[in-house]
């Protein structure tokens, strides 16, 4: 995989005008102990993830590869796009109005992960957002002690959500 280290990205897309961040560790590595994704981005997008919707001005950022097989929607939200066809997104406006979004990260948490897995580091932010990613895991005990295995057919929608936090919940 390519690295970018002291590359500088500047974002223009319709979130962001002239936002610009520094690469500052190797793509895909040196993530926080703490942090440990079952799921890359372009694995997430390859899924089906948020409806399609989530990534679909923004690919001059991030590597072309992570969108060859992704599967993104062109108009709206299309659920039929998540890997388990359901919606188990909340609208920006509620991430908004509980303050879970980060000024350089205006889409949420996905993005921030984008970022961070392409080298990007705020010690504070990824904090934070390691956190959140954390406490995911409920809903992975939650899944185990209520699901067979490989069965899908099971807490769907819980299942899409960790997809969403790049826990592979095939695998539960």
């Amino acid at each position: 995989m390519k690295s970018f280290i002291n590359t500088e990205v500047v974002v223009n897309d319709k979130f962001q005008k002239n936002y610009k961040y520094k690469i500052t560790e190797p793509t895909g590595k040196n993530f926080d102990p703490m942090f440990k994704p079952d799921l890359s981005p372009k694995q997430m997008l390859t899924l089906g993830v948020f409806g399609g919707k989530y990534m679909t001005d923004c690919k001059t950022e991030f590597p072309k590869d992570w969108f060859t097989h992704a599967k993104l929607a062109e108009d709206k939200k299309d659920i039929n796009l998540n890997y388990f066809k359901v919606d188990a997104s909340q609208p920006l406006s509620v991430w908004q109005s509980k303050g879970w979004i980060y000024k350089d990260d205006p889409r949420g948490w996905f993005e921030w992960y984008c970022r961070y897995y392409m080298g990007r580091r705020i010690e504070d932010e990824d904090r934070r957002q390691i956190k959140r990613f954390r406490a995911m895991v409920r809903h992975v005990s939650q899944i185990r002690n209520k699901c067979r295995v490989g069965d899908y057919s099971c807490n769907t929608k819980q299942r899409q959500a960790l997809l969403h936090w790049a826990y592979d919940s095939r695998k539960l």
